[in-house]
């Protein structure tokens, strides 16, 4: 089976019931598309927790190397790493109590959605989570 991310319906719901997001691969660069896109949904209300061994904090917010280490709940775990980091990120999510996996525009691993779709997961690759917000939540 090849991976299909769910509905319009599903992401609107999806975006507009959650409230928390860790975003793994988090730069404090205000350059980098991780940064600008975290900016703008945290600008939109979400809490944005960032995930990354080599900052401290960003935006704000403390930084965390992984995400076993943040000490409270999300609801979103969106990825700005590159395919082949996938599946170990998708390991360390499955220890988490998140249930949703959102990897960035340009970004697709079909091992690590089988293997989240497995574990009763909502995955989502391929899609910008700012984008989906602008288009189905932003209107």
């Amino acid at each position: 089976m090849a991976w299909e991310n769910p509905s319009k319906e599903e992401l609107k719901d999806i975006l507009e019931t959650s409230k928390t997001i860790a975003v793994v691969g988090l730069s404090d660069n205000p350059e980098r598309t991780s940064y600008q896109i975290s900016k703008i949904m945290q600008e939109n209300g979400y809490r944005i927790i960032p995930v990354n061994p080599s900052i401290d904090e960003v935006l704000g917010e403390k930084a965390y190397s992984s995400l076993s280490d943040i000490p409270e709940s999300f609801d979103i775990i969106n990825v700005f790493r590159r395919p082949e980091f996938l599946l170990d990120i998708a390991k360390e999510a499955a220890q988490t109590d998140a249930r949703i996996f959102w990897a960035q525009q340009g970004i697709i691993n079909e091992e690590a959605f089988h293997y989240l779709k497995e574990r009763d997961f909502t995955v989502i690759m391929d899609l910008c989570i700012k984008v989906v917000h602008a288009v189905l939540v932003n209107k």
